[in-house]
């Protein structure tokens, strides 16, 4: 992969770094995984949710013993959540919406690094946008 900065100069390392660039195909072929991907996030995002009531104060109470059932649980839900989110991001997927699943994949267009922009229901990525664009930035392929 060539040094590309996300403006297109070449000879300095990206800000941020992108271990990988994808295609839009390479990226469309990955929908399916990622979708149960984010299928687990949201399980594992609810979960934590759930728990969050019942872990502050058990949390407040007993300041030095660290919460006791409530909160060990808690953190087992919180490890859970860490996981299913670094199984995105270590695909070189960018997850920016735990809640829409909305998603970036950095991508090589015209000379410079963009992101491809996807989120469900989304049968295909048909957008992209500019790294400080976001998704009110996007435009089609």
């Amino acid at each position: 992969m060539p040094n590309v900065s996300p403006s297109g100069g070449r000879g300095r390392r990206m800000e941020p770094p992108f271990e990988k660039l994808f295609t839009v195909e390479e990226a469309n072929a990955l929908l399916p995984k990622l979708t149960e991907l984010l299928a687990e996030v949201a399980v594992r995002r609810d979960a934590l949710r759930q728990r969050a009531p019942q872990v502050e104060p058990a949390l407040r109470a007993s300041l030095f013993n660290g919460g006791g059932r409530p909160a060990s649980e808690y953190g087992v839900e919180a490890y859970r959540l860490y996981l299913a989110v670094d199984g995105v991001r270590s695909l070189g997927i960018v997850l920016r919406d735990l809640d829409s699943g909305l998603v970036d994949f950095p991508h090589l267009r015209e000379g410079r690094v963009v992101f491809l922009c996807w989120r469900p229901p989304e049968e295909r990525i048909t957008h992209w946008h500019e790294l400080d664009a976001g998704y009110a930035g996007r435009r089609p392929l």
